[in-house]
C-alpha cells in the first residue's frame, strides 16, 4: 500500500531535502505519532489507505487555468499536507483524528488550491449527507478565492460535472449524491455562530482582526462526529493580531510545549538565521512556486526589488515570498524583539526599601487609566511596573472595541475592575489605594509622582497626601521627547527590566508609534490613531521615566557646606 505522506516526512527527517525548522518538526511529529500509535496516551491510529485516498482523489482533477488544461500531479509536500489530516482515526470509533489545521506558507504556494481539492473530496466523496462546508474570510472577494477553486475542478471535469450543481448567482454549490452545499462566507456578508459544518476553509487569517470569523464556524462543529477547520495564511506585519497568536501556538505545538492532537500544524518558512537573499533557502517558505525556473526567477526578481529600495518593498518581501512575521517599522516606539528581550520573572516585591517614581495616565470617563512605578536599580538598570482601572460597565464594549482580552487580564490581576459610580466612570480612589498598598507592602521610598494634566482635576488634592513632589507632564513632543527617547535607547541597551508576565504591558507598548513635531522631537501615540490600540501604561510609563531619568539628588550636608565656606575663606 501506497504512503505517500509517511514516506515524504521520512525524507525530509532524514535531511535529503531543504525545509525549514517547522517543516521538518511537522513531519517529526508525524512520524513519533506513529510510533505511539493505538497506546493509552495516543489512542489514535494511521490509516494510510485513508491518506492516500484523497491524494489519488486529487491527482484525478484537472487544473482549468491557464492556456490549457492539464491533470494535477501534486508535489510531495502537498501529499503530505492533504494525506496527514484525513490518514489518523480515533482508535475506538475510526472518526478523524484532526479537526483543525493551521497552514501558512509564502504566496502563490497554492494554499487556496489545497483547501479545493478537500472541500470537493469531502463534499461528494467523505461519505457524509446533507453536510455544509463553507470557505470564509473577512471579504467575500477573498472567501471565493477557495470556493472558486472547488468550482474550477468541477467545471472542467465532465464526471464531476454531473455530481454537482453550481449556483454562482448564490455562491453556493450542491453535491447531487450527498447534498452537501458549499458555500462562500464573509464577515462583511454577516457571518455569525450557529453553523454545523463538516469543512471550513478560512482564508488569510492574517487579514482578520480578532477570532471572530474562526471562533463562529469552530464553534458550530462541536457536536459533530468529525470536521475541519482549515485555516490557510501568508504571515502578516501586525504581531498584536489573532493570527500572530495562532502562528505563536501552533509552534508550540510543533515543539512539544503545547499540546493539540486534534490540530494539524505545518509551517513553511525561513530560518532565523538565513539570509532572505539566499537563492538556496528560497524553498523553505516556497514550497511549490521554487519548484520550477520560472518560480525562482519570480522570487530573483522580487528579492531584487526588495534589495535595491528597502522599506515597506522590503517589508513587503519579507512577508509575502519568504511568509516572515515582520513588524511594520513605520514610526514604530518600540522594536517588539527589544521588549521582549527587557522580559524577567522579577516581581515588585523583589525591590523592597528603593526609592521609586510613579507615573499616571488619567483616562476620561470609561476609558483605561493605569499606574506605573519606575524604580532606579542599583547597577544602573530600572525596574517598570504597571496596573491598570477600568469601570466594569465599560469592560465587555472594550474587550471587543480594542480586541483585547482584558477579563483575562482582570483574572491575571493587571487590571483593577471597579464598580463605583455606576460601574460607568473610574473612581481614582482605587488608585490611590493601590499606590499606597504598593508603597506600604514594598516600603517603597516614592519620590514623585508625575501625571498627565488631562483629566486630573479634582484629583490633585488626592496625589498630595503622599507629600512628594506632584509633577505635570505636558503631553507634548517638546516636552516628553528627552523621556521618549531614553526609555527606548535604554530597552535597547538592556537597561529595563520588567515582568514578562504584564501582558497588557507589553500590548500597550507594541501598540505605540512615535510622532514628530516640526523640530524632529517625539512623543508616543497610537497607531494610525486608532483609539482601539490603547497605549495608556506606555504613556504612564514615559511620564514616570521623566522624573526617574534626572539624577537624584545628593541629600544637603550643612557641615559639609560650612567646611567649604571656612577652607575659601582661610579659616
Amino acid at each position: 500500500m501506497n504512503d505517500r505522506a509517511t514516506e515524504y516526512a521520512e525524507r525530509v527527517c532524514s535531511g535529503s531535502l531543504v525545509v525549514c525548522d517547522e517543516h521538518r518538526m511537522a513531519c517529526e511529529r508525524h512520524l513519533n505519532d506513529l510510533r505511539r500509535q493505538g497506546t493509552k496516551d495516543f489512542p489514535y491510529l494511521w490509516v494510510p489507505e485513508k491518506s492516500q485516498r484523497i491524494i489519488n482523489f486529487a491527482e484525478t482533477l484537472t487544473i482549468a487555468e491557464g492556456t490549457a488544461p492539464k491533470p494535477v500531479h501534486l508535489f510531495e509536500s502537498q501529499c503530505f499536507d492533504l494525506g496527514v489530516p484525513m490518514g489518523w482515526v480515533l482508535q475506538d470509533t475510526g472518526y478523524r483524528r484532526f479537526r483543525r489545521s493551521y497552514e501558512s506558507m509564502a504566496r502563490q504556494n497554492g494554499k487556496s488550491f489545497k483547501n479545493g481539492i478537500r472541500g470537493a473530496y469531502i463534499s461528494g466523496f467523505g461519505g457524509y449527507q446533507y453536510g455544509k462546508l463553507f470557505t470564509a474570510a473577512t471579504k467575500k472577494r477573498q472567501a471565493k478565492i477557495a470556493f472558486d477553486e472547488i468550482a474550477k475542478f468541477i467545471k472542467i471535469d465532465p464526471d464531476l460535472n454531473e455530481l454537482y450543481k453550481i449556483m454562482d448567482y448564490k455562491a453556493v454549490i450542491l453535491s447531487l449524491t450527498t447534498n452537501c452545499t458549499i458555500e462562500a462566507l464573509s464577515k462583511e456578508g454577516g457571518l455569525d455562530d450557529g453553523f454545523r459544518s463538516i469543512f471550513n476553509s478560512i482564508d488569510e487569517i492574517h487579514q482578520h482582526r480578532d477570532n471572530s470569523v474562526y471562533k463562529a464556524l469552530y464553534n458550530g462543529t462541536r457536536s459533530l462526529p468529525e470536521t475541519l477547520n482549515s485555516m490557510i495564511t501568508t504571515r502578516g506585519k501586525e504581531l498584536n493580531s489573532f493570527c500572530k497568536e495562532m502562528d505563536d501556538y501552533c509552534i508550540n505545538i510543533l515543539n512539544g510545549t503545547a499540546v493539540a492532537d486534534d490540530f494539524f500544524v505545518d509551517i513553511y518558512t525561513l530560518n532565523k538565521d538565513d539570509s532572505p537573499f539566499d537563492e538556496n533557502v528560497w524553498i523553505k517558505a516556497n514550497p511549490i512556486l521554487c519548484q520550477s525556473r520560472s518560480g525562482i526567477e519570480v522570487q530573483r526578481r522580487d528579492a531584487q526589488t526588495a534589495q535595491d529600495m528597502g522599506g515597506s518593498e522590503l517589508s513587503d518581501y519579507l512577508v509575502k515570498c519568504c511568509n516572515m512575521w515582520v513588524q511594520d517599522a513605520d514610526n514604530q516606539y518600540m522594536r517588539p524583539d527589544v521588549w521582549t528581550a527587557c522580559g524577567s520573572n522579577i516581581k515588585l516585591d523583589s525591590f523592597k526599601g528603593m526609592r521609586c517614581f510613579a507615573g499616571l495616565d488619567l483616562s476620561s470617563g470609561g476609558d483605561l487609566t493605569s499606574l506605573s512605578i519606575v524604580i532606579p536599580l542599583d547597577d544602573g538598570k530600572f525596574y517598570v511596573y504597571s496596573h491598570s482601572f477600568m469601570p466594569r460597565q465599560r469592560l465587555d464594549e472594550h474587550i471587543k472595541t480594542d480586541l483585547a482580552p482584558y477579563d483575562l487580564w482582570e483574572r491575571a490581576g493587571l487590571i483593577t475592575v471597579t464598580d463605583t459610580f455606576g460601574g460607568f466612570k473610574n473612581d481614582y480612589g482605587f488608585i490611590i489605594q493601590h499606590l499606597k498598598k504598593l508603597i506600604s507592602e514594598n516600603s517603597l521610598e516614592l519620590c514623585g509622582i508625575a501625571y498627565d494634566p488631562h483629566n486630573a482635576d479634582g484629583f490633585l488634592d488626592k496625589l498630595e497626601e503622599f507629600s512628594v513632589p506632584v509633577v505635570s507632564i505636558t503631553q507634548s513632543a517638546r516636552f516628553l521627547n528627552d523621556a521618549t527617547v531614553d526609555f527606548e535607547l535604554s530597552a535597547r541597551a538592556g537597561n529595563v527590566v520588567y515582568d514578562s508576565a504584564n501582558e497588557l504591558m507589553t500590548w500597550s507598548i507594541i501598540n505605540a508609534k512615535t510622532v514628530k513635531n516640526s523640530f524632529e522631537e517625539v512623543k508616543i501615540d497610537k497607531k494610525d490613531g486608532a483609539r482601539c490600540k490603547r497605549i495608556d501604561v506606555a504613556d504612564a510609563i514615559i511620564d514616570a521615566w521623566c522624573l526617574a531619568m534626572k539624577p537624584a539628588e545628593k541629600p544637603v550636608d550643612l557641615d559639609e557646606i560650612m567646611d567649604n565656606y571656612f577652607k575659601t575663606m582661610g579659616w
